[in-house]
């Protein structure tokens, strides 16, 4: 089978959908035509132009990265700095460049979980669920029609909840109406009340589905006017936020576990703060920049944080509570590549898939 761009793009937001990125990120095909036919795929964590050569040298029409090339928007394009010439080049040869960001960072089986793989850890959560991106729909529809409405509800998106799908609650009652006399009314006459059995239904959606499951709805559903309504909640979703908590099968000592971080995330150096001298249970992690969950994983009883690009003043925060650690943002990061591969291959198994050879990390250690 062959595959468009458009199928890599659309497949990697079900898995990590852009609506979950953050408002400064540009999380989004960046570069390329849709339409085009994929013949190979490169995966990075940054696109720089030694990364565009090498999908070029590789047959590859696709580079799926996790750091965006653009992060604001360029007002001219003539190769002054090395954003605008890698931009340049990837047009040139007809390269997509497509950025998979913050959105991978906040999924369940994202960037965090796979650095918890790297260490070991199980019993993996979200540090912190992201709140108000769930929504709830309630319908209603004549019996006769629950099932197909409720089928139509379920493919655009909606009822699921965690590890379940087709989640819904249904409640029998009776619906009231007057047709005017312009209207086409499925059950009943124009201008005579009527009463019909019909079934309340009740649903989850993510927020962002809203505009594609009420068209389900209403394609679905038997009368010319629906009723219906939105309800946004502040409920937390288990599954998508920032940095993630993992547990030891056994306690740990610090030193012994520093060097498994080291060695497990070919690290040169580790920044810590002072040891606390006690057995290590839980791990706070947060690939990136993640010193803002600090808190966090305080409050969850991590006794270590994993995380990068931590100021000096902020190493202070940890309070002898916590063990704070700077790995590196390259380096919290780098398996990433990885991980897209992963994901892509479950879905694409007669694709190229690639992992970029070119060290992008711009920071060097004597």
């Amino acid at each position: 089978m062959v595959y468009s761009i458009r199928d890599v793009v659309s497949y990697l937001d079900r898995i990590a959908p852009q609506a979950y990125q953050e408002s400064y990120d540009n999380a989004q095909l960046i570069t390329g035509n849709l339409e085009e036919k994929v013949t190979g795929i490169l995966c990075a964590l940054d696109v720089t132009e030694l990364v565009v050569d090498e999908a070029i040298s590789l047959g590859c029409n696709m580079i799926v990265a996790h750091h965006p090339i653009i992060f604001k928007g360029l007002k001219s394009l003539t190769g002054k700095n090395y954003v605008e010439r890698t931009v340049i080049k990837a047009i040139k040869y007809d390269i997509a460049i497509y950025a998979i960001h913050t959105n991978l960072d906040h999924v369940a089986y994202g960037v965090n979980k796979k650095i918890c793989d790297k260490l070991g850890l199980v019993n993996t959560s979200i540090l912190q669920p992201k709140r108000e991106i769930l929504s709830k729909l309630v319908t209603f529809a004549p019996k006769e029609a629950t099932e197909k409405v409720l089928k139509a509800l379920f493919d655009a998106g909606a009822g699921e909840i965690g590890e379940y799908s087709g989640c819904s609650f249904l409640a029998e009652g009776t619906g009231t109406y007057t047709p005017s006399f312009k209207a086409s009314p499925h059950k009943g006459e124009s201008g005579k009340p009527h009463k019909e059995p019909e079934t309340r239904i009740e649903v989850l959606l993510p927020s962002f589905l809203e505009k594609k499951v009420l068209n389900a709805l209403k394609t679905a559903h038997p009368y010319e006017e629906v009723a219906y309504f939105f309800q946004k909640l502040d409920n937390e979703n288990q599954l998508v936020g920032s940095g993630m908590l993992g547990h030891f099968d056994y306690p740990m000592d610090e030193i012994e576990f520093l060097h498994h971080l080291k060695t497990s995330m070919n690290l040169q150096v580790i920044k810590h703060t002072a040891l606390l001298n006690k057995p290590l249970k839980k791990v706070a992690i947060c690939g990136g920049a993640g010193i803002f969950l600090l808190n966090q994983a305080k409050s969850a009883g991590a006794q270590i944080f994993i995380t990068s690009d931590i100021k000096y003043h902020e190493f202070f925060d940890a309070e002898n509570q916590i063990v704070i650690c700077d790995i590196g943002h390259y380096e919290s990061e780098i398996f990433t590549k990885e991980l897209l591969v992963e994901l892509l291959s479950q879905n694409f198994t007669n694709i190229a898939l690639y992992l970029t050879k070119i060290v992008t990390n711009p920071i060097t250690y004597l």
